[in-house]
């Protein structure tokens, strides 16, 4: 079987070895890949939003299935070019993907299937926003609508910093189109977990929840980032939980999308945040998160591969279940030097022997002329422990961590402090 793979960060190579875990015999391409995935298959150089090359890549290749990881060729349309050319692939039309690539249009959606989510106010001028903010009160919420790869959302505490983040998106365009519009946002206070659903535009097959850490430094300090670690299973998110996603979340937004005329098939991601209220939607992602994804394949016992292909076939999935390996994964995430404001790229990366049980995800990596590692994104490496206990896995990550080297890397030591914490506060510590 021959299998495309769009995209080179950290998700996709936990997606390759997720693939290749299910079946040794795949035949993998990556566009653009990167040096970890090229220890598991052959990496093409292209442009991720290459529509076009993509899907002569595809076509030429002869592949049996196409998986897109990333969220710009989403919505730019490459799944549609590609079911145009005839070739299986798994990841949601770019009328669907407007799910993520506009949160004005989520909202609309959340809306009218009863979805609960915050309340909010969709403005296009800073006066309009600004007038929303001081109806809202702090803290509130300011986010670009369009894709600002995860950093358009700022949790303003006062009126000033939110009036700072109205003119920074607004009249500065800090996230350029993508902040051409904005939401006002009730500020939500409660813990948030990432829930993955695999689905074929009308059942879901809800994933393991993770939760990711989006400040830079530890104790969620410093400025918002694409994720700086995640960890799986989070305690909190019981069965009753992910019942309760599916039925009251999953499920309207999938009927909502399809009386739309968009069906949504592929990987539907809720950021869900748990409130005094019950459950509420943070926001969707139409693909896999990064960099929960490295946290939760680990532990997937089942094939991801025969699911994927599955829906790429347009295939029903009704019926389908996930088997997960018991223990726990926490991800570590290694940052450039920069980031996020302005990641260096070309320091060199040293890896030292581990002995922790877990794996290395690249994510910003590249190869040098003289076949050296170096930095060549803001988020770089991503080490992923494993353990029979959170603890374990927490002491595995921090271990494999300290196995990478490159000059300036900022990590968090605190991946899972939440879980920690009721670790401590558990019968019997």
């Amino acid at each position: 079987m021959k299998l495309l793979l769009v995209g080179g960060g950290g998700r996709e190579h936990a997606l390759a070895w997720t693939f290749l875990r299910d079946d040794p015999s795949l035949d993998l391409i990556a566009a653009p890949g990167n040096p970890g995935i090229a220890e598991l298959g052959r990496c093409v150089g292209a442009d991720v939003i290459d529509v076009g090359a993509h899907v002569a890549l595809a076509s030429r290749e002869g592949v049996d299935l196409c998986v897109v990881g990333p969220e710009a060729p989403l919505a730019a349309g490459l799944v549609d070019a590609l079911r145009g050319a005839g070739i299986p692939v798994f990841g949601p039309t770019r009328a669907a993907a407007r799910i993520e690539s506009s949160k004005a249009f989520a909202k609309d959606v959340m809306r009218d299937a009863g979805v609960p989510t915050a309340r909010a106010e969709q403005h296009t001028t800073v006066a309009g926003a600004l007038a929303a903010v001081r109806r809202f009160g702090a803290p509130v919420v300011v986010k670009a609508a369009g894709l600002a790869a995860g950093k358009g959302v700022v949790v303003a505490q006062t009126i000033d910093d939110a009036d700072r983040a109205v003119h920074s998106m607004l009249a500065e365009h800090s996230f350029g189109d993508a902040g051409a519009e904005i939401l006002v946002e009730e500020f939500m206070d409660g813990e948030e977990l990432s829930i993955f659903a695999l689905t074929d535009g009308t059942h879901a097959i809800p994933m393991l929840a993770a939760q990711d850490h989006k400040r830079l430094l530890d104790g969620d300090r410093g400025p918002n980032t694409g994720g700086m670690g995640a960890y799986a299973p989070v305690s909190l998110a019981t069965g009753a939980l992910a019942h309760e996603a599916t039925s009251r979340v999953f499920e309207p937004a999938l009927a909502r999308l399809r009386e739309l005329g968009a069906p949504f098939t592929g990987l539907l991601y809720a950021g869900l945040m748990l409130t005094r209220d019950g459950i509420k939607v943070v926001e969707f992602n139409a693909r896999f998160g990064d960099p929960e994804t490295e946290a939760i394949l680990p532990l997937l016992e089942s094939s991801l591969l025969d699911i994927v292909l599955a829906i790429a076939r347009g295939d029903g999935i009704e019926g389908t279940s996930l088997r997960w390996n018991a223990g726990a994964a926490v991800t570590t995430v290694l940052a450039a030097s920069g980031y996020p404001d302005a990641p260096r790229t070309g320091d060199a990366i040293t890896l030292a022997p581990a002995s922790a049980r877990g794996m290395l995800f690249h994510s910003g990596t590249r190869r040098a002329p003289d076949g050296t590692l170096v930095t060549n994104g803001g988020r770089v490496i991503c080490a992923t422990g494993l353990g029979e206990t959170f603890d374990e896995a927490r002491r595995a990550s921090v271990a494999l961590a300290s196995s990478v080297h490159f000059e300036g890397m900022q990590v968090r030591r605190d991946i899972g402090w939440r879980e920690s914490a009721r670790d401590a506060r558990a019968p019997g510590n």
